[in-house]
């Protein structure tokens, strides 16, 4: 087996959500987080951390919250921060960024989900990677 100098790997994720409402919000991050972790193989205890952002038109909701609900997930480090309100991008967007542990896996192979509207930002993996 050929050593791997960063085991770590970061796994971009996000979706859009209908309107701002704080159950929406909460199901559309577990969806998202559930999908990442699914299409990556993980465990819970392959997390380092997740960063997640919302968009300025989001404000209903943390969207850690919902994640931290889940027992298994209780003590993962969850940090939420506003996207930079850039004119003319994407609404009602939640991005993910989570940091595993991902021994073997090249940067290639990594599966980042990309779903409802959130697909546009990332036309590149349209078909490939997207949830």
């Amino acid at each position: 087996m050929e050593y791997q100098k960063n085991p770590m790997r970061g796994i971009r994720g996000a979706i859009t959500v209908d309107r701002d409402n704080s159950d929406e919000i909460a199901q559309a991050t577990l969806l998202l987080f559930e999908t990442m972790m699914k299409k990556n193989h993980l465990e819970p205890d392959d997390i380092t951390a997740v960063f997640i952002t919302v968009t300025h038109d989001l404000k209903s909701a943390f969207p850690a919250r919902a994640i931290r609900q889940i027992e298994k997930y209780r003590f993962l480090p969850l940090m939420c921060a506003q996207e930079i309100p850039i004119e003319g991008t994407i609404k009602r967007c939640i991005r993910l960024m989570m940091i595993a542990f991902c021994p073997n896996v090249s940067h290639e192979a990594i599966r980042h989900v990309y779903m409802r509207e959130a697909q546009n930002l990332r036309r590149d993996l349209k078909g490939e990677n997207n949830g």
